[in-house]
C-alpha cells in the first residue's frame, strides 16, 4: 500500500464528497482512506457509508479536535506514506502518482507538502518558519495589519514555489509522512486541539535530525477553511490563543509564553472595548 490518507472532517458533507470522489479517480498509486468524523450533524457519516463503502469511517460522537482525531486515523494506516487531507481539498488525477515518484527520489524528506491552488488557480502561500515570539506578539497585537513587513520573514514572503527545498514547515492540509518517520515521531501531540499540531510535528521531525520538504511536483485544490468558516469568531480565536501557548510552552523559554499570555490578555482586552462602543453606537442610531 502506497498511501494512508487520513481525513478528519466535521460538517462539510459536500466538500468531502468531492474530495473523496477526487481520490478514488487517482491513477498509479495505491491507497487506503480513512475518514475521521469529529460528530457532525450534517449527515456526513451516513453520506459515506452510503456512498463510499470503500472508505473506512471512525465516526466520533463527539469533536475530538483534529490531533487527536488524526492519531485515531493514523493508528489504523497501513501505508507506506501517511497523508493527512484537509476534507476541503480536490487532487488531480495524478497527484498521488505525482508524489510517489517524488518521494521515491528523495529519500531524505521525512515529511512532505505540494504546490496547493485555491479554486481560481492562484498558488496558496503555505512555507512558515517556526513560530519566533517578535512574529507571534505582532500577530497578537494585530500589529501585522499596520506594518504587514514584520511578518515577511515568518510567513517567507520571498519563498520559491517553483523550486523544492528543504524547509521548516508546512501547511497541514496536505500533510504527507513517511511511515518511517511516524514510526520515529509517533502521533501529533494531541495537547493542540486545532491549530499548531503540523507546526509541532515538523519541529520534533527538526529535532530528531528528519528533514521537512517541500516540492511543486505535484498540486492539488485547497479550497481553504471550510470547516473553520463554521466556527464563532470568538472560538477560534480561543483555539489559536491555547495552541500558541502550548506551543510555547513546549518549545521555548517559559518567559516567552509567559509574555504572549500578557500580549493576549491586553488584545483582548482591546477588542472587548471595541466592541462594546460599537454596541453603544449601534443603540443610538
Amino acid at each position: 500500500m502506497d498511501f494512508s490518507i487520513i481525513i478528519v472532517s466535521w460538517n462539510v458533507k459536500n466538500k468531502l464528497a468531492d474530495n473523496l470522489k477526487s481520490i478514488l479517480a487517482s491513477s498509479g498509486a495505491s491507497f487506503e482512506i480513512i475518514v475521521v468524523d469529529n460528530a457532525s450533524n450534517d449527515g456526513t457519516a451516513e453520506m459515506i457509508r452510503t456512498d463510499f463503502p470503500q472508505v473506512q469511517l471512525i465516526a466520533n460522537s463527539l469533536n475530538l479536535g483534529f490531533a487527536k482525531a488524526c492519531n485515531q486515523g493514523l493508528a489504523r494506516s497501513s501505508g507506506s506514506f501517511l497523508l493527512l487531507l484537509n476534507p476541503d481539498m480536490l487532487l488531480r488525477p495524478t497527484t498521488l502518482s505525482d508524489c510517489l515518484n517524488w518521494l521515491k527520489n528523495e529519500p531524505r524528506a521525512a515529511i512532505t507538502g505540494i504546490k496547493l491552488k485555491d479554486s481560481q488557480g492562484n498558488n496558496i502561500a503555505q512555507i512558515r518558519r517556526f513560530p519566533a515570539l517578535g512574529d507571534q506578539l505582532a500577530i497578537v497585537l494585530k500589529l501585522a495589519h499596520l506594518a504587514p513587513a514584520l511578518l515577511d520573514n515568518y510567513l517567507r514572503r520571498d519563498f520559491d514555489y517553483k523550486s523544492a527545498q528543504r524547509v521548516d514547515s508546512i501547511r497541514g492540509a496536505f500533510f504527507i509522512i513517511r511511515r518511517s518517520a511516524y514510526e520515529a515521531l509517533g502521533p501529533l501531540d494531541e495537547r493542540y486541539f486545532l491549530w499548531f499540531e503540523e507546526v509541532d510535528y515538523c519541529r520534533r521531525a527538526k529535532d530528531k535530525g528528519l528533514e521537512v520538504w517541500y516540492t511543486p511536483s505535484a498540486e492539488a485544490i485547497d479550497f481553504v477553511g471550510q470547516s473553520f468558516e463554521q466556527v464563532p469568531r470568538s472560538t477560534k480565536q480561543k483555539y489559536f490563543h491555547a495552541s500558541m501557548i502550548s506551543y510555547f510552552e513546549k518549545w521555548q523559554p517559559a518567559w516567552q509564553a509567559k509574555l504572549l499570555e500578557v500580549a493576549w490578555d491586553f488584545s483582548e482586552g482591546i477588542m472587548a472595548l471595541a466592541d462594546l462602543f460599537n454596541l453603544k453606537g449601534r443603540t443610538k442610531t
